[in-house]
């Protein structure tokens, strides 16, 4: 164990080393990019609203930006982690992101989107494990739906369908945790994963 600890932090060290922290909060979306992201949601199903599916890409662009603010983001995904957790910065980590872009969106009472949650490398040891927020069509199972993830590219919203992500296999969340024997945050409403 101590050993793969030892590995995990030369790794992160390393790529601390090649990474230039940004002198400002990562880039607001592109009305090209709420666009693209806008068509790939209404894609999702008939029943989507258009007006909701620019709605919901456009929040998601803009509060991604907003979060990124909020964290203090000016360094990659890894070495901010390693900030959060040394208590360097406030938040950052995945699931934060995650249940904050998940929560903003929810509370607009979209009809005919819904939210979900999923992790990814949840049984794994090697691997870190990964939050991220997908919204899909209203009744889609998540693996319909497209996977909102602004830690990857340390506060720059990256989307994909979640079937075609090219980095994770994405689980729903309350599984991940019931299967590692973690459901008291399930039970309890708590996100900390």
């Amino acid at each position: 164990m101590f050993h793969r600890l030892l590995l995990l932090f030369a790794l992160l060290l390393g790529l601390a080393a090649c990474a230039l922290p940004r002198t400002g909060p990562p880039p607001l979306g592109t009305e090209a990019e709420i666009a693209a992201l806008t068509r790939a949601i209404e894609e999702l199903s008939p029943a989507v609203d258009p007006a909701e599916a620019a709605r919901a890409a456009r929040i998601a662009y803009r509060h991604t930006h907003e979060l990124a603010i909020a964290y203090e983001i000016t360094d990659p995904p890894l070495v901010h982690n390693i900030k959060v957790n040394s208590g360097r910065k406030p938040r950052g980590l995945c699931w934060h992101w995650a249940e904050d872009l998940e929560k903003r969106l929810m509370a607009e009472g979209f009809a005919t989107l819904d939210m979900h949650r999923a992790i990814a490398n949840g049984d794994t040891r090697l691997l870190i494990d990964h939050s991220t927020a997908i919204i899909s069509a209203v009744g889609a199972p998540m693996e319909e739906g497209l996977v909102l993830d602004p830690w990857r590219k340390g506060g720059e919203l990256f989307w994909s369908p979640v079937q075609s992500d090219p980095r994770y296999t994405w689980e729903p969340r309350e599984e991940v945790l019931r299967r590692n024997g973690r459901v008291r945050y399930v039970q309890a409403g708590m996100t900390d994963d």
